[in-house]
């Protein structure tokens, strides 16, 4: 059975047009994604984030405990701060991306898809004396985006207030008498945003607001292709269980200088003296068609690597995509050819993010 947004009737008001992507019946576009992808570009727009899990964790030794287990520093994070981080299994490979805010008295964590279930069995594994308490709260929340040059003023526009200009900042405002967490992004779209975490039962009035204040919808066309454009993972579709943490891009994800974690000494042994054998790239596609996920990478008759996320780049206009390429074949600018039966593509490996 398919699942739906908690805004979905919202959605359909708007005039969504609905596709299926990954078990989720989303608005795939409101009937001109160039013009909502546009609106990201030039002005605000509105991306529904309702379809992402999320838990709370109290008691004392929350932060010590997270510290112990995720990739990057938590115990440094002061309330009404946040940032990213992974969770790996011991050989290093990445089992769930975490967006943990911080306050005074819980930590907040943001999942993919479906996957706030597994992450607290996977944590509840290592929980053994420790004073920290984990609740699914998936159902609770329906996370909105505000993104594009225009969102920050947007945002100030209905709450009065903004978050600290430090990635990840947050702070609990009112809209309207709703109590929503302002925070700041920016790494979905590569243009500044303000996340609106409200309870689902808010989430529509919010919605509803935020449209009559100027934002534009933006379906997961739109978005799709920003997100590959600002060089953004999706777990489950670009990394899973089968991904070492250093394949892809992990600047944000990752402090050499924490300390242990699970997987720690493989992330550092591949540091310092080794490498992978692939890596996650941009692939500029000269094609009018896009490339499905699954798609091969070649190099003369070698398959080098496989596409795992691609769409139509509405400023490019053409398609782009991500892809794990061989490292020998990783370098930018580097000439590949995708292939799907006897459909071929020619492309050209790119770093992430896009160049602007």
């Amino acid at each position: 059975m398919l699942s739906r947004l908690p805004l979905h009737e919202c959605h359909l008001a708007a005039g969504a047009v609905l596709a299926t992507r990954d078990g989720w019946e989303l608005p795939e576009s409101y009937g001109n994604p160039a013009a909502e992808y546009a609106a990201v570009r030039q002005g605000a727009g509105l991306i529904d984030r309702g379809d992402l899990g999320a838990f709370v964790v109290t008691g004392r030794d929350r932060a010590a405990f997270l510290h112990a287990m995720l990739s990057n520093d938590v115990k440094s994070l002061a309330p009404g701060r946040g940032g990213q981080a992974a969770l790996l299994d011991i050989h290093g490979k990445v089992q769930a991306l975490l967006l943990l805010l911080v306050d005074a008295e819980e930590i907040l964590a943001l999942t993919p898809p479906g996957m706030a279930a597994p992450t607290l069995e996977a944590l509840d594994k290592y929980l053994f004396s420790e004073k920290a308490y984990f609740k699914d709260i998936s159902a609770e929340w329906a996370p909105l985006v505000l993104a594009g040059p225009g969102a920050p003023a947007l945002a100030l526009r209905l709450a009065g207030t903004l978050p600290g200009d430090a990635l990840w900042s947050h702070e609990v405002a009112a809209i309207e008498g709703l109590t929503v967490r302002l925070v700041r992004g920016g790494v979905e779209s590569g243009e500044p945003e303000i996340w609106l975490l409200g309870r689902a039962a808010d989430g529509p009035a919010l919605w509803r607001m935020a449209l009559a204040a100027g934002a534009q919808p933006v379906g997961r066309a739109a978005e799709t292709a920003l997100r590959i454009e600002a060089g953004a993972v999706r777990y489950g579709l670009d990394v899973d269980g089968t991904v070492l943490l250093p394949e892809i891009p992990t600047a944000d994800l990752v402090s050499y200088a924490k300390g242990c974690y699970i997987g720690q000494e493989v992330v550092v042994r591949i540091r310092d003296r080794g490498h992978v054998n692939r890596y996650l790239r941009g692939l500029l596609v000269e094609d009018s068609e896009v490339p499905p996920a699954g798609t091969a990478v070649t190099v003369g008759d070698a398959e080098v690597g496989k596409v795992t996320s691609a769409a139509w780049s509405y400023g490019r206009a053409r398609p782009v995509a991500l892809a794990f390429v061989r490292r020998q074949q990783a370098e930018p600018g580097t000439a590949v050819t995708l292939r799907a039966g006897t459909r071929r593509w020619a492309a050209t490996v790119g770093d992430l993010p896009f160049p602007r």
